[in-house]
């Protein structure tokens, strides 16, 4: 049985890939480590456990932190910051191995749970509202838990944490993690990156030629895709789900309804889990809200961080 189930990721991929190459001719990515798309106007760096975080602040008043999810970055809350800043001091940063950030040898789980601290601690910011999508919700979560004296508020979007352990990742994913390396590497990268964030968007209108460039050029540094297969292929949960019932701090659960890789069904488990939790569901969305539905995203956020 698990010989066929590779077999089956093999063969799925290879015809995929055969598709994907004939139906899009590769255009060489931008290779320049030094290519960081439109959040470079603005960003800074921070040492935080050794690694050099790209992050944006922007605005002054209450902190709240933005945390993108797995092979996204700061352009993912592009049109959030703005909304946000006119009335909070916002920080957006990228995780390690994806935007700006340094890329790391190795993933180090006891690093990336105490990341959004050792961030907080950096900047001199002693308490803040956290706002994570997917992964980032995930570490959002588990900082929460852990460290509830520095969590204000939390707004978890289509949050990873029910669904970390290898065989409940969405299918890409998963196949990613299981196919060799090498041949991941050799097939075009620009179609596959494509065909990812037409599911993860529920209008496909959305997935623009830039958007697929911001994507895309962060992930061609050298080092960044062995990077992110080695989270994909570490079956690291973060000590989820089961910290999710120590949060605390007064939360929102924010769901595109058409999101195809956390199913809704894993909001309901967040707001059963977490006490006093809220849910909203955002119609024809998708998994990124953030990008998709931006103003209402950025509505709620403040609604709720502000107690209205």
């Amino acid at each position: 049985m698990k010989l066929r189930r590779i077999l089956s990721v093999v063969v799925g991929l290879l015809v995929f890939g055969l598709a994907v190459l004939f139906l899009w001719p590769e255009v060489p990515p931008h290779a320049s480590g030094a290519w960081m798309g439109r959040a470079a106007v603005t960003s800074q760096f921070v040492t935080v456990g050794g690694q050099r975080l790209r992050y944006v602040r922007r605005g002054s008043g209450p902190p709240v932190v933005l945390v993108h999810g797995f092979a996204s970055s700061i352009y993912t809350w592009n049109e959030v910051i703005p909304r946000l800043a006119a009335g909070h001091d916002v920080i957006a940063v990228d995780l390690p191995g994806f935007g700006g950030s340094d890329v790391p040898a190795h993933f180090d789980v006891a690093a990336w749970s105490s990341l959004l601290v050792g961030l907080l601690d950096a900047l001199g910011v002693p308490r803040a509202s956290l706002a994570g999508n997917s992964l980032g919700g995930a570490l959002s979560a588990v900082t929460a838990a852990r460290w509830p004296d520095r969590v204000d508020r939390l707004v978890l979007i289509d949050a990873a944490g029910y669904n970390l352990a290898l065989e409940r990742r969405p299918w890409l994913l998963q196949v990613m993690g299981k196919a060799p390396a090498g041949l991941l590497d050799a097939l075009p990268q620009r179609p596959l990156l494509r065909q990812g964030l037409r599911q993860v968007f529920f209008d496909d209108g959305k997935v623009t030629g830039e958007r697929v460039e911001e994507y895309l050029a962060p992930m061609a540094r050298p080092g960044a895709r062995a990077a992110s297969r080695r989270i994909l292929t570490s079956g690291e949960t973060f000590g989820l789900p089961g910290l999710v019932k120590q949060v605390k701090a007064p939360t929102l659960v924010l769901w595109g309804d058409h999101d195809t890789w956390i199913p809704l069904a894993d909001a309901d488990l967040f707001a059963r889990d977490i006490p006093g939790a809220r849910k909203v569901v955002i119609e024809r969305c998708g998994h990124v809200p953030q990008e998709e539905k931006p103003e209402e995203v950025s509505r709620l956020i403040l609604q709720f961080i502000e107690g209205r």
